[in-house]
């Protein structure tokens, strides 16, 4: 039995080591992704606006605008 639990243990740590190493850079693809999706919309949103003009879209619901007041500001 003791070998099973030390194989296990060991699939364990390359499975957590494997974890630590590859999460970073699928949070920062994840990031990419959304960057890029933004951008998309926002050139898209710019070409519309290019062709039909600015009167001709719907009026965008504004977007909030908070601050924040600290003891330094």
């Amino acid at each position: 039995m003791n070998t099973a639990t030390d194989n296990i243990v060991g699939i364990l740590v390359v499975v957590a080591i494997f974890v630590a190493l590859a999460l970073p850079s699928l949070i920062g693809l994840a990031h990419d992704r959304r960057v890029d999706r933004q951008l998309r919309e926002a050139w898209r949103t710019r070409r519309e606006i290019e062709r039909v003009g600015p009167r001709a879209l719907p009026a965008r619901r504004p977007r909030y605008f908070t601050t924040t007041v600290t003891r330094h500001s």
